[in-house]
């Protein structure tokens, strides 16, 4: 077997060779990288998600150090390939290895700064491991002051809607119902659509409660999927 430290070489001059500058100029408008945004600072190569996917399937055997390196890196597309690469081991690892996979990504969680970082994975590594679990650790993160804490918070809640548990999603919703950030909005609406896909009296429960007082941007998030005059009794709310 090869050496991992040569790995991760190799790793990183797979994704150079396939950067496309006119695509990172654009990627970095998207995600918001210039002074005073959310992005702020972060640099992409213009790596589709897709190639970065097929890329860390080849490298799932990249060692935890290495992974930190990818993490730790500036450039956007070797944090998310990193974070790929977490998934990928996490599906495959027995209850002990998962437990050191999450503890690994508890603790690199601020390499997850930007939502793509935390959408493709959140879900997938701390849901999945935390599905019949204690869960206080995601109320712990939506308390924080944090935008891609309290982020992770709620989207990891994904995974348990997915298997019609709602009443974290529908707690931690309530924890975020004030938040300024536009981000927190759209994910918290998100994860209410979601819910009302497989529920919708559940959703409707939740909405009726808070849909004059929440956000513009989460309720429009939440009933995206309602019919035309469904929308417009939620939209025209009277405060």
């Amino acid at each position: 077997m090869q050496d991992t430290h040569t790995m991760l070489s190799k790793l990183k001059y797979e994704l150079k060779q396939i950067a496309n500058p006119e695509k990172a100029t654009i990627l970095q408008k998207f995600f918001k990288t210039g002074k005073g945004e959310y992005g702020e600072g972060d640099i992409f190569l213009g790596v589709t998600v897709l190639e970065q996917r097929k890329i860390a399937k080849r490298y799932v055997d990249l060692d935890l150090k290495d992974i930190k390196e990818l993490l730790s890196n500036k450039v956007h597309e070797y944090r998310l390939t990193g974070f790929l690469i977490l998934i990928y081991k996490f599906e495959k690892a027995d209850e002990k290895e998962k437990k050191g996979i999450v503890d690994f990504y508890l603790k690199n969680i601020k390499s997850a700064n930007n939502w793509d970082l935390i959408d493709c994975v959140a879900d997938k590594i701390l849901g999945s491991y935390l599905i019949n679990k204690d869960k206080e650790i995601l109320y712990e993160l939506a308390k924080t002051d944090n935008l891609w804490k309290k982020r992770i918070a709620i989207i990891s809640t994904f995974e348990f809607i997915k298997n019609n548990q709602f009443e974290d999603t529908l707690k931690i919703s309530e924890i975020l119902l004030n938040d300024e950030h536009d981000l927190i909005h759209k994910a918290v609406g998100w994860m209410l659509r979601e819910v009302g896909k497989r529920d919708i009296e559940i959703e409707e429960a939740f909405l009726k409660k808070y849909y004059k007082t929440m956000p513009r941007t989460m309720l429009r998030y939440a009933i995206e999927k309602f019919d035309g005059k469904k929308k417009e009794f939620y939209m025209n709310r009277k405060i």
